[in-house]
């Protein structure tokens, strides 16, 4: 489903603020399949999602999804078949808008065909019956500006809005850490529900390790710019964080990784 191909990435080039955010970034990822991305902070996570999803061009390198070069495509060339939940809850919908018109906007966007369906009857239903599976109390306020939701109810209708026309590729870049632990474990339970429900193929950065290994079919690190490690669904199972930490002391042993950045980590991800 997805292909990088020797991605480079260079922010800011001959100047004194150039920052080498990707450096000849390989990956595959297969249909269906759900990856989880970790690593420390400024190591390349977010920016490979930017990449994939268009945010920037590469420097050089080739980006296929479903088979189609989307390399020198923008984003929104690739918005019909790629989409993204942020780590801001108040990034993904209208404030000013309802519930159920947000969620409209969202359908709206997958269509390929006119004309658009209005907001019926049948579409309020419709959605009234997704809400439900979020298991917040919301489908009895369809009508009910979403900029007065709290930050968890925001980033789980953000998260329906995202899968509500089941995408190619979904990209969740960190779509827990501004919430509380409550919220942030029903915001995984939904997330593994709408990933299995659709099939969809996904990459989701995570700044915990336990998230990492208790989801997803694989777990990629990186680290300035770089994949580091590829871990398998098998390999995965027989796992804990502090295994994970143990691979970050290899790779500072070998002098990849710092004393200060194996110590970030562990307060990151402990």
């Amino acid at each position: 489903m997805i292909k990088v191909k020797d991605i480079h990435k260079k922010f800011n080039p001959g100047t004194a603020n150039e920052v080498y955010a990707l450096r000849s970034v390989n990956l595959e990822v297969r249909e269906g399949e759900f990856i989880t991305l970790i690593g420390t902070n400024g190591s390349g996570k977010s920016t490979l999602l930017n990449a994939i999803a268009g945010t920037f061009l590469p420097d050089s390198g080739k980006i296929e999804i479903a088979g189609e070069d989307v390399t020198y495509k923008k984003d929104f060339q690739r918005a019909s078949y790629i989409s993204r939940v942020f780590q801001n809850p108040f990034s993904g919908t209208a404030p000013d808008m309802s519930i159920s018109e947000n969620l409209h906007l969202a359908f709206l966007r997958g269509l390929k065909s006119y004309p658009k369906i209005g907001l019926n009857s049948d579409r309020h239903e419709s959605y009234r019956k997704e809400i439900k599976l979020l298991e917040m109390q919301l489908e009895g306020r369809m009508d009910s500006i979403i900029g007065t939701l709290s930050g968890g109810q925001r980033q789980a209708l953000t998260l329906l809005m995202a899968v509500i026309t089941e995408p190619k590729v979904l990209l969740l870049d960190e779509h827990t850490a501004a919430l509380d632990p409550k919220s942030a474990a029903q915001i995984i339970k939904l997330t593994e529900m709408f990933i299995k429900r659709g099939k969809l193929t996904t990459l989701m950065v995570t700044h915990s390790m336990q998230q990492a290994l208790d989801h997803g079919n694989r777990t990629v690190m990186m680290n300035r710019g770089e994949i580091i490690d590829d871990i398998s669904e098998k390999e995965k199972r027989g796992l804990t964080v502090n295994d994970l930490l143990d691979k970050f002391a290899e790779l500072r042993k070998a002098e990849r990784l710092t004393d200060s950045m194996l110590e970030e980590l562990r307060r990151e991800y402990v």
